[in-house]
């Protein structure tokens, strides 16, 4: 079901990715919270696959909130994690789907539309799909700080508070790269990178990359090493070791 939902998603943020009728209106005001016109056909899309398919299912989308159901799953639904990377013309947003079960999220999804890669992760599932192989993910073994390369999306993101706490772990590490949204977490569970750091998080933000991670032999949490599913500040790390040495860090801010 899950790659249903993604099949569905590519060809509309395909069709308005690069291009010129994007119909960009800013959600919030005093700054810059945008949502294009293919945010909102991609989660109606997706919806309406669910309301066939999984009547019973409530859902969590970005641009259409909260759906009830009687099953006790929901579907977590980002129809493009990275929305300023999508209006850039950047291909490093994605599309997000999670199902979680009451208690975590036990399915996730990050699909790259315009580099055709699905990063799938729980119920068994942990590969890339891309060029119709599959390639099993698994994270790095890293456990020095001071080896490690992080990610993020500070300042971007974030108060200064969250930008202090993210500063002095980044300090320890070998290297740092931005603004990459969920293609970041993707990466990790892909073992390209070892952290990636963030705050100001919503649910369907990080639930689908939660369970890419996880399944792929990493972790996620908050900064105080509790669930991150709710969002608001989180840390992905490539094992326990690295997330250890991080969280002493991040946690005294």
């Amino acid at each position: 079901m899950a790659d249903a939902l993604a099949d569905a998603a590519r060809p509309i943020a395909l069709r308005y990715f690069r291009g010129q009728n994007q119909d960009i209106v800013n959600k919030e005001v005093g700054g810059f919270d945008p949502v294009t016109r293919a945010d909102r056909e991609i989660e109606q899309a997706m919806r309406s696959i669910l309301a066939d398919r999984r009547p019973n299912d409530a859902i969590l989308g970005e641009e259409f909130g909260n759906t009830t159901g009687t099953s006790g799953f929901t579907w977590v639904l980002d129809p493009i994690d990275g929305t300023r990377g999508f209006m850039s013309g950047t291909p490093t947003w994605g599309v997000l789907v999670a199902v979680n079960d009451g208690d975590q999220p036990i399915l996730g999804l990050i699909d790259q539309p315009y580099t055709g890669e699905r990063f799938m992760g729980g119920l068994g599932r942990q590969e890339l799909l891309h060029q119709k192989m599959r390639t099993p993910l698994q994270t790095k073994s890293t456990s020095s700080l001071s080896d490690a390369t992080i990610f993020t999306t500070f300042p971007e993101v974030g108060s200064n508070a969250d930008g202090n706490g993210f500063d002095a772990l980044a300090d320890q590490c070998k290297l740092t790269r931005y603004g990459m949204d969920c293609y970041a977490y993707a990466l990790l569970a892909a073992g390209q990178i070892d952290l990636v750091v963030e705050a100001a998080l919503n649910p369907y933000d990080i639930q689908a990359p939660i369970a890419v991670v996880h399944s792929a032999g990493g972790i996620v949490t908050d900064w105080k090493g509790g669930t991150a599913q709710n969002g608001g500040r989180a840390i992905a790390a490539a094992n326990a070791n690295i997330h250890t040495k991080a969280l002493e860090i991040l946690s005294k801010f």
